[in-house]
């Protein structure tokens, strides 16, 4: 009876010790919050008053409620920084993407985070400002904001809010079996299509119009794309060093579009580009090689014979 309690004794002991060390190796803690900040804009990320890091920012950190500072980089006129809080949910990553542009009403962007999901499936809940925008899911119109979505599938997927007026938001997300991601969408308003057409330069203003130069990237070329976003359709690239017409720069994104090829038009991000008062030297024409004319030799006239 005796061996039996001092058995007895020693497994509880070595249970209690066994289960101090999982506590304090963290076994028994809740899994960290994953946080994700973006920009369109290089920037200082501060979470709390306190800096972490520069965008792309990712980091982990316990679940609860913390205080986002987002603060753009700004040589030429000042950027209002952005502040939100977010409330962090263990396991699961919480994104903010920011469009900074020249001031608050011409900025934008997105939030998205997770909640608790009734169910065995994922859900989506989706806001915008403006209201009333077009939400597309990979490519398929799905409903206008504010918009919920039941039972989607959980993974990866492409979300759209667009609405006339505004430029397109389009993010790549993840869902999560038992959890409803909710997108809050800050459109960015496209102040180009409220404005009278612009007439075409004539020759002698093309002639003094400013340039363009490419600066070094990491890359070895610079992408130009259809829209003043990162995330726009790639129509070409052009090469650093090199001097390129400027057309016009883009007040909510700083983008500047560029004549990249004759008669062909794009924007480039303002990151590696500056501005110069000189302008590209032009293309020398092709010459014109004059195709010889065949030789065409006479056949003789057949012999008629008396």
């Amino acid at each position: 009876m005796r061996l039996v309690k001092i058995f007895f004794f020693l497994v509880f002991g070595v249970s209690i010790v066994i289960l101090v060390i999982l506590f304090f190796v963290g076994y028994f803690k809740p899994p960290k919050a994953g946080i994700v900040v973006d920009a369109n804009r290089p920037s200082l990320v501060f979470l709390n008053d306190e800096q972490v890091g520069r965008t792309k920012y990712e980091g982990t950190y316990s679940s609860g409620e913390v205080k986002l500072k987002i603060v753009p980089d700004s040589f030429d006129k000042p950027i209002p920084s952005y502040e939100v809080k977010i409330d962090l949910v263990p396991g699961v990553n919480t994104m903010i993407q920011r469009d900074f542009g020249e001031s608050d009403e011409t900025s934008g962007g997105a939030i998205i985070s997770f909640q608790k999901y009734i169910g065995s499936e994922a859900g989506m809940a989706i806001v915008s400002v403006p209201d009333s925008a077009q939400v597309k899911i990979d490519g398929q119109v799905r409903d206008t904001t504010p918009a919920k979505i039941d039972a989607i599938s959980d993974g990866e997927h492409t979300i759209s809010v667009s609405t006339p007026g505004y430029y397109e938001k389009i993010l790549k997300i993840r869902t999560y079996k038992g959890y409803k991601l909710v997108a809050a969408f800050t459109l960015v308003k496209n102040y180009k299509t409220e404005s009278s057409p612009t007439p075409s330069p004539t020759p002698e203003e093309i002639t003094k119009r400013s340039g363009v130069r490419i600066l070094d990237t990491p890359t070895g070329f610079l992408r130009v794309r259809s829209e003043p976003s990162s995330i726009a359709r790639e129509i070409g690239q052009v090469e650093p060093g090199k001097v390129y017409f400027f057309i016009e720069q883009d007040e909510a994104t700083g983008w500047i579009k560029i004549e990249y090829e004759e008669s062909k038009e794009g924007w480039i991000s303002s990151q590696y580009a500056r501005r110069v008062e000189e302008t590209p030297t032009p293309k020398p024409s092709p010459t014109a090689t004059p195709l010889a004319s065949p030789s065409i030799s006479p056949k003789p006239s057949p012999t008629v014979k008396p």
